[in-house]
């Protein structure tokens, strides 16, 4: 042993924690997302169960289709949320990657406000439709089930990406000013 000290490598800070609000909407939408997939998972075993059910006894689950129409439409837009905040959105990294920091941080401006602008004008559209099935109300034919139940958890799925959509943004400017994330799901997996 020669006594030699190894250098210290100084390890890039971590960036900071999100706090109070930013902190409680991550984690909402973490578990909205959860949500969502207990829905796909239950629509699988629904599907799986009629399945079975008409290859055995030629009796399927008879609203399965409906139902998995219904459903999966909810599910979907109960992904989006976490899909902005994760940064899991359609990325062309092949365009990007040799560009510089700055250059990416003015894309990540652009993409946070187009997300922001989506879920605005989604959430207007899907309220003036809601308004709309109340007023004129539809069924499924097999179950009876009323086409505006779906529009409640979309209208919250859309209120949650448009949150995320401007934490996003909020990220996309310190990045501009050289500041990393703060909203990023890792920095609040131990809070889950």
């Amino acid at each position: 042993m020669s006594g030699h000290v190894p250098e210290r490598i100084d390890q890039p800070a971590a960036p900071p924690r999100p706090a109070g609000v930013a902190a409680g909407l991550v984690r909402v939408i973490r578990w909205w997302a959860l949500a969502g997939g207990v829905i796909v998972g239950g629509l699988a075993v629904m599907s799986a169960y009629s399945a079975l059910g008409n290859l055995l006894f030629r009796s399927p689950f008879a609203p399965d289709y409906e139902l998995s129409k219904h459903l999966m439409a909810v599910a979907v837009f109960m992904f989006l949320p976490y899909c902005q905040i994760a940064g899991a959105n359609v990325n062309v990294d092949i365009f990007t990657e040799r560009l510089d920091p700055r250059a990416k941080a003015v894309m990540s401006v652009v993409a946070a406000v187009l997300a922001a602008s989506f879920a605005l004008l989604l959430l207007r559209q899907m309220t003036l439709g809601f308004d709309g099935y109340l007023r004129y109300p539809e069924v499924t034919p097999v179950l009876g089930l009323p086409l505006w139940t779906a529009f409640p958890p979309i209208l919250i799925s859309l209120g949650l990406l448009l949150a995320a959509a401007l934490m996003t943004l909020a990220d996309a400017f310190g990045g501009l000013r050289g500041k990393s994330g703060r909203f990023s799901l890792e920095e609040t997996d131990a809070d889950a």
